[in-house]
């Protein structure tokens, strides 16, 4: 991998400091982060264009193990925290207008969410307990735990079927989505805890159920904070709370909307009743662009973290042969807010995928080559 592109990894620590920026310079300036992430970046993605390289394979391992990859994202598990606490303490001791209330919300949002899930998504799939650690604990800044239990458990196992609720279906709209999403990833998480702990002859009602204590955690964390806060000033604020619930918000929305564009009406064939075929590259949505690739540590290269979830992200490969979206995620992410617009785009694409694969079998060996550097 080139100098380059390793050090474009960093980009993303440029965000929070836009949120920092816009919030010191007041008033409208609060809106500077998300007029970069989704003004000026998707606009650099099309002037500097794709990357369709690929690590080669027999640097793989060694590329796996550098510590360099795996420091971004510890870095950004503590920024986060620091970030999300410094929010909190300006809502504490500061009086906003609503509109740098508002703008500065979603500013955090849009880092602990756009970025902060990302990297929870990255660590929560990998099997040391240090990184699983980091998952959650980023998680607990966003109150979105669960995600854990779920998105490894559950959605890794049935992406692109209708027992997921994390796919999105064909003729369905984001705002129909979200519900389905949102409360069918609670109920999956807790039916799993429920089996996990049954199989140990314990009963769902427990702190060893991971479902119960992902929602005690962050009430406990911002109770904490709310308290801390109030003994150094002197003050209960209100505000306080819901500012951390309502970036929470903003944060675990922008994730399902990302769920909603990356599998949407993509679907595996059902071999028998309940069981399905082998899950491949051309059952997620990939974008190649290079910054918004960089931005997200590759989170758009989705088709080869399916089908190869154990890769680390500076590892995930370009498929020529998986659907392509025809923007980076940011666009992505705004077209799915008007859902006339994402139907009039996205259809007509994924027709032309069940074209080619909707009735072609797999081969036996249910393996796919990947593109070429």
């Amino acid at each position: 991998m080139s100098v380059g592109k390793r050090l474009s990894f960093l980009i993303a620590y440029l965000i929070p400091g836009l949120a920092v920026a816009g919030y010191y310079l007041g008033g409208s300036f609060n809106f500077l982060t998300l007029a970069v992430v989704f003004g000026i970046l998707p606009i650099m993605d099309l002037w500097i264009g794709p990357d369709a390289s690929n690590p080669k394979e027999e640097e793989v391992p060694e590329l796996q193990k550098e510590f360099y990859f795996r420091f971004l994202t510890y870095g950004w598990a503590w920024i986060q925290f620091v970030l999300v606490i410094w929010a909190l303490w300006e809502v504490q001791t500061q009086s906003l207008s609503t509109l740098e209330w508002g703008a500065f919300v979603l500013a955090i949002g849009v880092n602990t969410g756009g970025i902060g899930i990302t990297v929870a998504h990255e660590l929560g799939h990998k099997n040391t307990k240090i990184e699983q650690w980091y998952s959650k604990f980023i998680l607990m800044t966003v109150c979105y735990m669960h995600f854990f239990i779920e998105h490894n458990r559950g959605h890794h196992v049935n992406v692109s079927t209708h027992e997921d609720p994390a796919s999105s279906r064909k003729g369905e709209s984001f705002f129909s989505f979200y519900p389905r999403t949102v409360f069918g990833s609670l109920t999956s998480a807790w039916n799993l805890e429920k089996k996990r702990l049954g199989k140990l002859g314990k009963t769902a009602w427990t702190l060893d159920n991971e479902m119960i204590t992902s929602m005690i955690i962050p009430i406990l964390f911002i109770s904490t904070v709310t308290g801390i806060f109030c003994t150094i000033t002197g003050n209960l604020n209100w505000q306080v709370p819901v500012f951390f619930f309502v970036q929470s918000w903003i944060a675990f929305s922008l994730l399902e909307l990302v769920n909603y564009i990356e599998h949407y009406g993509l679907a595996r064939k059902e071999l028998s009743p309940g069981k399905f075929e082998k899950v491949q590259p051309i059952h997620s949505w990939n974008q190649n662009f290079s910054l918004s690739n960089a931005f997200l540590f590759q989170l758009q290269r989705h088709s080869d973290h399916h089908a190869n979830a154990g890769r680390r992200y500076q590892s995930l490969r370009h498929f020529e042969e998986s659907p392509q979206l025809p923007y980076g995620y940011e666009l992505m992410i705004l077209l799915a807010l008007f859902p006339p617009l994402w139907f009039k785009v996205m259809d007509k694409k994924l027709d032309d995928w069940k074209k080619q694969h909707g009735e072609t079998p797999q081969s036996p060996s249910g393996k796919r080559e990947p593109a070429t550097a």
